[in-house]
């Protein structure tokens, strides 16, 4: 693994001035946004194109993964690679889960909300509302927010304009509802009560699939959707 200058990938990542990155070598990995206390890399993984992302802590090196989905040997690479610690879930669909048996059985724990953990082959720690999960010297705040899946959750990170949303929120609207478990009222009441009201507008939202929007671009399309029922 080489350190070396590189571009961060996200449209909403600033320049970085960093002179060193790990770069952990797997293929289609990627540094995606950095600042001075976390760095963000990304891979797109499976036949629905997931977003898989694993938070590191600049001051530490230790990490987290966000999405167990698939492709297990690529995000073992990565694990390995980042000093990743433990696996968290936004949800409980099949193609966020399918790589959770073999990263356990590479000795990762798996964190999914109680209400979702029924939906994963197996898991290690139950996520709760408003709690905080240490990654080094970093602080992911817990956010439920119920609707895509009975147990959706988001990730704000303390001190840096990022939310992980899961498939709860993408640019241009909730996610889907159709599915077992979700429902769209439930959905609406999320983003607007617990993602609205509460983030700064400024905050860059990374989502299960696709590109990163952000709080503000995204908050004035609420009546939108509400009317156009999806």
């Amino acid at each position: 693994m080489n350190d070396q200058p590189t571009t961060p990938t996200s449209p909403h990542a600033g320049p970085c001035s960093h002179t060193h990155h790990p770069r952990p070598g797997v293929e289609g990995a990627a540094l995606h946004w950095c600042d001075e206390q976390a760095e963000i890399h990304r891979i797109v993984v499976g036949d629905y194109e997931n977003n898989v992302f694993v938070l590191r802590c600049r001051q530490t090196g230790e990490s987290v993964l966000i999405d167990a989905a698939n492709e297990h040997d690529k995000l073992l690479e990565l694990c390995r690679a980042l000093d990743v610690r433990s696996v968290l879930e936004t949800h409980g669909h099949f193609d966020h889960i399918q790589a959770v048996p073999a990263v356990r059985e590479a000795g990762y724990r798996v964190a999914v909300t109680a209400d979702d953990a029924a939906m994963l082959p197996s898991y290690d720690d139950i996520l709760e509302d408003e709690s905080v999960i240490q990654v080094g010297r970093l602080r992911l705040h817990t956010i439920c927010t119920p609707g895509h899946t009975p147990g959706s959750i988001c990730f704000r990170l303390e001190g840096s304009p990022i939310l992980f949303s899961g498939d709860t929120l993408f640019p241009g609207g909730p996610g889907a509802t159709t599915f077992e478990g979700g429902d769209f009222t439930t959905i609406i009441e999320s983003i607007d009560r617990r993602l609205f009201a509460d983030i700064h507008p400024g905050t860059i939202v990374m989502p299960g699939h696709g590109t990163d929007t952000t709080i503000g671009a995204e908050r004035p399309r609420l009546d939108e959707w509400v009317a156009r029922g999806w």
